[in-house]
């Protein structure tokens, strides 16, 4: 019985707009029973109720609630969201209750507030996409699961859940339940979480007394303890506690006999290296039994001596070799191989079939064919015995063999986010300051113990501790591997410094202000690692396969058995083809094991997930940070992109360059006016203003303005306030028409002239009356002539659209050789220009930087945002260029053009393998050539295909950037 949700818009208190609530459907009657046509005059405001349908089961049920609740006075509308089960007033209910259904009203609060979360679990034990789509299965058909992704290159889930209708326990309840091991990596809650290990408890009071002083401190917001190991797992608000109080709080607690340190953390690399070595250790003892088997049956029948020792009949027909050939490959098939079974009963609980079903079906038949035929010699007095034993023991070894370079290659491909992690400093100098500001003491301290508010001091040459500004001191710090700028970055008081960037030559005093996941560089490994989660499109196409593989499969086995079988039961072929050391029975069996075992999954499931990894990390290494497969899947296609002026195809640091007053007064007070007005506005060209106004009042560091009243920001246009009485506007010439102004014909010559030159002209209105026009350019980013022209030979069409005015707008496109140019464009008009060429049929990339931008990078087929940009254009963008260079535009559409013809290249290897390789092993080559696959070479081949794919993708971490980029020296240009 499904629950479903119905989301209605109902109008009560005042009208709304004049909405009619005629219904949707004109053959059933406007209102129901009961209900006059005058209700409809009922006025109100919009309100929202959901309430819970219990008893749909298709979308005609979901169809039948909606129309009826549709017709009734007030609704506006009324959706029925049969998927993600969610349906103020009793008529509602009853209206629900007479379709026949049952209703209960959702509580408000339960829908209003926003519970929505994300969480990542890593799964152990996955090994196809058979497997992903089982787990993902299962988390979507939970209550309460709006969203779940599986990958199966990184092994994790990434859930989007409403946190008010299910817990992240249940979700991994969820996951255990499909047979699979699941571990939490992040709630995605908004806090932090650490792990303490305590020494010293000897009772259950010691603990609980230790938990009850942690629980005591403000912001801890849950604690989780395993008391097996003395693991306590805290959940803190990093703006009021941190890392270094639980420890003093431990410590400090029961006379000072707890010690308390970092639990050592597991995350994927620690998984790895364990599955790593779990994988070799296996191999190397099934080679222990393994070897031995492949010597008795394959050489030693071959050397006088022994091949009569092996002879030597025990019971009637049965052989010492037989016997030591079963006790040898009993232990590989049921102790080392028991991975195999236990990841095929998993598989076939829940409906599906994978991998490990293909090699239990296959090794059984091959071991329990041969038990039956030493069984049968032992009983016979002329029964001469056939063993495959070492076919299911070999099988077994090469598939550990390929399963461990496999893993092995698949830990390579998340190199890129290991290298981000290192960066990290381990330790860091904390110092305690007093009232004054005077350093008191100084410690070195873990780098995880950081709090917020913390004073760090930075020697030259080390890196940097934490995100953070400041306090004291001057250096040169090398941000290359965080922005990919190779040039040092001088730092002051009051500059920001990143965390994992290295400081050169000076010492620093900075104060941290983003620890632990906040930072910079944890922000980065997340969105690195949530793209490496984010499925491709064209991984859609392994999956749809996936389903039907393995059935298919196990049907092409039996059906390959039963030819060959009937074949030589009924002399369909000569007797001369069967070889001497087997039958028509042990042929076909062979033939049939064969097939089952060659066929690969896993090879089409990893195509796209290792690429994509691999082409993630390495964009990562080059400043281009790329989020997901469905951004790299787009990237390749871009034909055309849409470029913002200002900070993109420009510098982004405007200077002004000149000024003409328009009427008497000092140049001082006026930049003193536009100064107080524009000192609240983030855009480039208000602060290139405030910059200017800083050299009237050289004597002070940080000048204070008059205040603003009444700051008013128009996005596009300007600004307006009102600084010692006056009222100010500060804006283009557009917005001085919006306020009614006359524009004075010398202002206007101004205008012109300065447009000519590339520059903004600036209009400023004191008290109603034009005073003057400020002229601001902003240089061109170096190269950018260049990379328009390279976009041009790889046929990607270029345009400007900016908010600027025409003229400045057609000077700058001239000058670096766009042809096609949008002026003094509104953000929605951005995103409006980029739709309409969507509709052209153009596959469209924006690249911008600022907040303007982000209407436009949201509509865009791909958005781009300059990593100098502004935070919510880099939310809005699927990549981010870090080093603000524009040739990083050209890399990233090469890098996923490059990436995508690699996951082709996979798809073509992983089918091109299975298409040729199951007709080989079902005997096609066999009647003309003799030539057959014994089963233990088919599965050598099986794990060699998955091997070679993901080593296929490996190559891409040898990824060069177009030469034609290594002609420009694109520095970024700086202006003082």
């Amino acid at each position: 019985m499904a629950a479903k949700f119905l989301t209605l818009a109902c109008i009560r208190n005042e009208s709304f707009g004049g909405l009619s609530p005629r219904p949707h459907y004109p053959s059933m009657p406007k209102y129901p029973k009961g209900v006059s046509e005058t209700d409809k005059d009922v006025e109100g405001s919009e309100a929202k109720a959901a309430f819970s349908v219990i008893g749909m089961t298709c979308s005609a049920c979901a169809g039948s609630v909606e129309k009826a609740v549709k017709r009734l006075p007030g609704i506006r509308e009324a959706v029925v969201d049969v998927l993600n089960n969610r349906a103020q007033e009793e008529t509602i209910r009853e209206t629900i209750e007479d379709v026949g259904f049952e209703a209960t009203l959702i509580q408000d609060h339960q829908t209003t507030e926003k519970s929505s979360q994300v969480c990542r679990i890593r799964i152990n034990g996955m090994t196809c996409t058979s497997c992903t789509s089982t787990v993902e299965s299962a988390l979507q058909a939970l209550h309460g699961v709006q969203k779940a992704q599986v990958a199966l290159a990184t092994e994790e889930a990434q859930v989007h859940y409403e946190s008010k209708i299910i817990s992240h326990n249940q979700l991994l309840e969820a996951i255990e339940d499909t047979g699979f091991e699941a571990v939490l990596i992040s709630t995605g809650e908004d806090m932090s979480k650490i792990l303490l290990k305590v020494d010293g408890i000897g009772t259950e009071n010691s603990m609980r007394m230790i938990e009850n002083s942690l629980r005591a401190l403000p912001g801890v917001q849950d604690i989780d303890i395993d008391p097996t190991v003395y693991k306590f797992s805290l959940s803190y608000k990093p703006d009021k506690t941190g890392p270094r109080n639980f420890i003093n709080v431990i410590e400090s607690t029961g006379t000072g006999r707890y010690k308390a340190t970092i639990y050592p953390e597991g995350g994927r690399e620690a998984h790895r290296k364990e599955e790593i070595k779990q994988y070799y250790r296996s191999f190397l003892w099934s080679l222990v039994f393994t070897i031995p088997v492949f010597l008795t049956s394959m050489v030693f029948m071959y050397i006088p001596g022994l091949k009569h020792g092996l002879d030597t009949k025990v019971v009637n027909m049965l052989s010492i070799g037989e016997i030591l050939r079963w006790v040898l490959s009993t232990p590989v098939q049921f102790i080392i191989g028991r991975r195999f079974y236990s990841g095929s009963y998993k598989a076939l609980r829940h409906g599906s079939a994978n991998m490990d079903v293909l090699i239990a079906l296959g090794t059984n038949a091959a071991y329990f064919y041969s038990v039956y035929s030493v069984l049968r010699a032992a009983t016979s007095q002329d029964f001469k015995s056939t063993d495959f034993f070492e076919t299911s023991s070999m099988l077994i070894s090469f598939i550990l063999l390929g399963k461990y370079l496999e893993v092995l290659a698949k830990g390579k491909t998340s190199d890129a986010i290991a290298k981000l992690m290192d960066l990290t400093p381990d330790t860091a100098i904390l110092l305690t300051l007093d009232s004054e500001g005077n350093v008191v003491s100084e410690e070195e301290i873990d780098s995880r113990l950081i709090q917020k508010n913390d004073v760090i001091k930075i020697l030259p040459g080390a890196k940097v501790a934490s995100d953070g500004f400041v306090i004291w001191g001057q250096s040169h710090v090398n941000e290359s591997m965080i922005t990919g700028e190779a040039r040092p970055v001088a730092k002051r008081k009051g500059d920001t410094v990143i965390g994992g960037t290295v400081n050169e030559n000076g010492v620093l005093h900075i104060k941290a202000t983003r620890v632990g996941s906040e930072s910079a560089l944890s922000q980065i490994v997340q969105l690195v690692e949530s793209a490496q989660m984010a499925k491709a499109p064209v991984q859609k196409f392994a999956d749809r396969i996936s389903k039907y593989f393995v059935p298919l499969v196990i049907v092409l086995s039996l059906s390959t058995f039963l030819a060959w079988f009937l074949a030589g039961k009924f002399q369909g072929y000569p007797k001369s083809w069967i070889p001497s050391s087997m039958d028509s029975f042990q042929l076909a069996l062979q033939f049939g094991i064969s097939v089952m075992v060659i066929a690969c999954p896993c090879a089409l499931g990893l195509a796209t997930p290792t690429a994509v990894m691999v082409g993630t990390g390495v964009g990562a290494s080059q400043g281009v940070l790329i989020k997901g497969g469905q951004a790299l899947e787009s990237a390749h296609k871009v034909n055309c992109i849409v470029f913002d002026k200002t900070g993109t195809l420009t510098v982004g640091k405007p200077v002004v360059v000149n000024t003409r007053l328009l009427k008497n007064m000092v140049l001082q007070e006026f930049y003193e006016l536009v100064a107080a007005t524009e000192v609240n506005s983030e855009h480039p060209l208000a602060k290139a203003m405030v910059e200017y106004a800083k050299k009237f009042r050289e004597d002070e560091e940080n000048p204070t303005w008059p205040e603003a009243k009444d700051f008013i920001s128009i996005t596009g246009h300007g600004v307006k306030g009102i600084v010692r009485n006056k009222k100010i506007i500060v804006g283009n010439k557009s917005l001085m028409l919006d306020q009614n102004f006359v524009i004075p014909a010398d202002a206007e010559d101004m205008l012109a002239e300065v447009e000519a030159m590339a520059q903004t002209g600036i209009l400023i209105s004191i008290d109603g009356e034009m005073a003057g026009v400020i002229a601001i350019s902003d240089p061109l980013k170096s190269g950018a002539r260049d990379v328009i022209s390279i976009l041009k030979s790889m046929k990607v069409k270029s345009i400007m659209v900016t908010g600027d005015n025409w003229g400045t707008a057609n000077s700058i496109a001239q000058e670096v050789g766009i042809e096609t140019v949008v002026a003094e464009a509104k953000p929605e008009q951005k995103a409006e220009q980029v739709k309409n060429l969507q509709t052209s049929g153009y596959v469209v990339a924006m690249v911008g930087d600022g907040i303007n931008d982000s209407p436009a990078l949201v509509a865009a087929d791909v958005g781009m945002a300059i990593g100098a940009g502004t935070d919510i254009a880099i939310e809005a963008a699927d990549i981010v260029l870090m080093k603000s260079n524009l040739e990083d535009v050209i890399t990233a559409i090469d890098l996923s053009r490059k990436t995508f013809s690699r996951i082709r290249l996979n798809y073509i290897w992983a089918l091109g393998y299975n298409l040729l390789g199951i007709p080989i092993a079902a005997g096609a080559l066999f009647p003309s050539s003799g030539f057959r696959l014994p089963p233990w070479i088919a599965g050598a081949a099986m794990a060699a295909s998955s091997v070679s794919v993901v080593c296929c993708s490996l190559l891409l971490k040898y990824y060069q950037r177009p030469r034609k980029l290594d002609a420009l020296e694109m520095q970024g240009v700086k202006v003082e």
